[in-house]
């Protein structure tokens, strides 16, 4: 009997003529690797597509969370599986982060991967107390131009919300001090307690205590008004016209995966987005449904590693 190593059973595999290999995929039961822990927006996201992905793959999609190291973990695992298409990764902005403040990763998130689609898109809020003297962005920046200073809670060093708070200082000229904190309770409430000025949250994980009356949305970061808080001016509309921030969620494969699987899961994950039930269901998670071309996600990676090169090197933020 011949027996064939794994290597050997790929190589011949990708030797198949690539509609050959697209008609044969899924061989088995497709793993998604998510650098979050259960529970999380991007887990939660993903096990809504990848119920849908299941049903019309006619295979098990299986959910991988693998957190820690800013999602390294996750991506090391996903840059170094076999590029059949049975392993799949979610990256997120803080990937696009990580490949501008780190030294060196254990991981190339451009090189290692080949995009399908995005997922998701959300924009950060702008907070502030319910009672607090600062009720528009207007307030907000003549207080930090006027040598009244500023405090800005955010989440940890590094982290998307932390980044926008510092391009924001740096791109208002502001005085200002951005204060991370480890969790997004601990800014929510400092926030609330009047222990900071301005919280930088997304909308998903502050819609608590924005609809509880708490916190007050002063502003979005995106470049145009968020459909879930239509009435909220983006700091483009409030005199900032080159700032803009929106965090993403993306459905990633090793790289050398066949071009016919990467386009079959590509349509699959746009279909599936574009259904109404489907995008009512992601827009109550407080996100909002975002697909595009794998060369669309491409360059949306590209170009937001060289915007948070740039924003790192304006703040003046040490590389790791």
């Amino acid at each position: 009997m011949i027996r064939l190593t794994r290597r050997a059973a790929l190589a011949a595999a990708l030797a198949l003529p690539a509609t050959a290999r697209a008609q044969a995929y899924p061989s088995g039961p497709v793993r998604i690797i998510v650098g979050f822990g259960a529970g999380g927006l991007a887990d939660l996201t993903v096990r809504l597509v990848g119920e849908q992905l299941s049903r019309r793959l006619g295979q098990q999609v299986v959910v991988d969370n693998r957190p820690g190291a800013g999602g390294g973990i996750a991506a090391r695992a996903g840059a170094t599986a076999a590029p059949d298409g049975q392993t799949l990764i979610v990256l997120s902005t803080g990937n696009a982060i990580n490949a501008s403040l780190f030294r060196s990763l254990p991981y190339d998130p451009v090189a290692d991967f080949a995009p399908i689609s995005a997922m998701v898109s959300f924009d950060l809020v702008l907070l502030t107390a319910a009672g607090s003297r600062f009720r528009s962005v207007a307030d907000v920046l003549a207080a930090g131009r006027q040598g009244g200073r500023l405090t800005m809670a955010t989440i940890s060093p590094g982290s998307t919300q932390n980044l926008a708070a510092e391009w924001l200082r740096v791109a208002a000229g502001l005085e200002a001090t951005v204060v991370p904190y480890r969790t997004t309770p601990e800014v929510l409430t400092a926030a609330q307690r009047g222990d900071a000025d301005i919280a930088f949250e997304s909308f998903a994980a502050a819609r608590g205590v924005i609809e509880g009356g708490q916190l007050r949305p002063v502003a979005s970061t995106g470049e145009r008004r968020s459909a879930l808080l239509p009435a909220v001016p983006t700091l483009r509309d409030e005199g900032l016209p080159d700032y803009a921030v929106t965090g993403w969620n993306a459905l990633f494969a090793p790289a050398r995966t066949p071009r016919p699987v990467i386009d079959l899961l590509n349509r699959h994950v746009a279909e599936i987005l574009q259904e109404p039930a489907m995008r009512a269901r992601v827009l109550a998670l407080g996100v909002e449904p975002l697909t595009n071309t794998p060369e669309a996600m491409a360059a949306l990676l590209r170009d937001d590693i060289a915007l948070w090169a740039r924003i790192i090197d304006r703040a003046g933020i040490e590389k790791q």
